[in-house]
């Protein structure tokens, strides 16, 4: 008992000393060891010398206080040991895959299934885009279409649309007009109605002049102003809900003039009338509108105001001159 009770174990420190004493318990902080009759001290790890450290990790008598995991982090790397753990040895060749050839853009996505069908989504997309600016410009869907579908520079005809101005609308009876040429020339004359004084013989028109149809100039005529014709206006143009589809594509596609502040002259004369669930209203001009309704300003008396219209309660718009009944 007593040659049991005398041993200890001596511990190098990194200093040059020794301890000599019993170990009682260990931690991450270090070891606690009893030197001496109720005297104990600590000693931190790192003041141990690093072969005190590398027998606490390695000696079998030591592994019943599992010093093992507390020291390692104290025990330095020599090269040759770091050196040895880091290698990885020689290299082995693995098969890896050719490159394909350089090549342009385009071949090389003409060559991909994938890339092809990418360039198809975006011809198509081109068309596409120049039928919507078509109806929204109010110019020849074939035109317009036909433009866009030339590889390369079809790209083009949409942005060239798109930035020229919409023709002014025109109602149905305006190509009819138009159609009528209107020559003074070949049509005769009327002659103007007179009146003979008493007493005064006016002389024969010479035959000439009344081949010619020239009016008469001799004697005293009194000339009746005729009556100026009422200026026709052009027919009004109706929607009706079923055969069209009240939404906002359809005001912004059939009436893009009436969303400015300032009208075209072609269309300052015009005005919309809509009949809705809730009234009638006689439209100047669109202030806003979105997905579902749209805000219309009516003129009251000598002011304005703005309604909300919704769309599902549309029935009729007609787009007609201010002065139609």
């Amino acid at each position: 008992m007593l040659a049991g009770i005398a041993r200890g174990d001596t511990f190098q420190l990194a200093d040059g000393s020794a301890l000599s004493g019993d170990i009682v318990s260990a931690s991450e902080a270090g070891l606690k060891v009893k030197i001496a009759e109720d005297t104990y001290t600590n000693v931190s790890w790192d003041k141990f010398s690093q072969a005190d450290l590398k027998r606490f990790a390695t000696d079998p008598g030591m592994q019943k206080y599992k010093l093992t995991d507390f020291v390692t982090p104290f025990i330095e790397v020599t090269e040759e040991q770091r050196r040895e753990k880091t290698d990885i040895g020689p290299l082995k060749s693995v098969p890896r895959l050719n490159q394909p050839a350089a090549g342009s853009f385009f071949g090389a996505m003409v060559s991909s299934p994938v890339g092809f069908f990418v360039l198809l989504l975006l011809y198509a997309g081109g068309i596409y885009a120049a039928y919507e600016v078509a109806i929204f410009r109010r110019r020849p869907r074939g035109l317009v279409c036909g433009l866009a579908a030339i590889p390369g520079l079809g790209l083009l005809s949409p942005i060239i649309f798109m930035s020229m101005a919409a023709p002014p609308l025109q109602s149905e009876g305006e190509e009819s007009y138009a159609q009528e040429p209107q020559s003074s020339a070949t049509a005769p004359a009327a002659a103007p109605p007179g009146y003979t004084v008493p007493g005064v013989t006016a002389p024969s028109a010479a035959p000439a002049e009344a081949e010619a149809g020239a009016p008469d100039t001799h004697g005293l005529h009194l000339a009746k102003s005729s009556a100026a014709a009422p200026a026709s206006l052009p027919p009004p143009q109706i929607f009706q809900r079923g055969a069209f589809m009240f939404n906002r594509r359809f005001f912004e596609t059939k009436f893009p003039g009436f969303f400015g502040l300032v009208r075209r002259e072609a269309e300052k004369d015009m005005v919309l009338h809509i009949k809705a669930a809730r009234g009638q209203y006689l439209v100047d001009r669109i202030a806003r509108i979105s997905a579902n309704d749209m805000y219309v300003q009516i003129r009251k008396g000598e002011a304005t105001e703005e309604v909300m219209v919704p769309f599902t309660e549309v029935q009729e718009v007609q787009l007609k001159h201010k002065d139609s009944p």
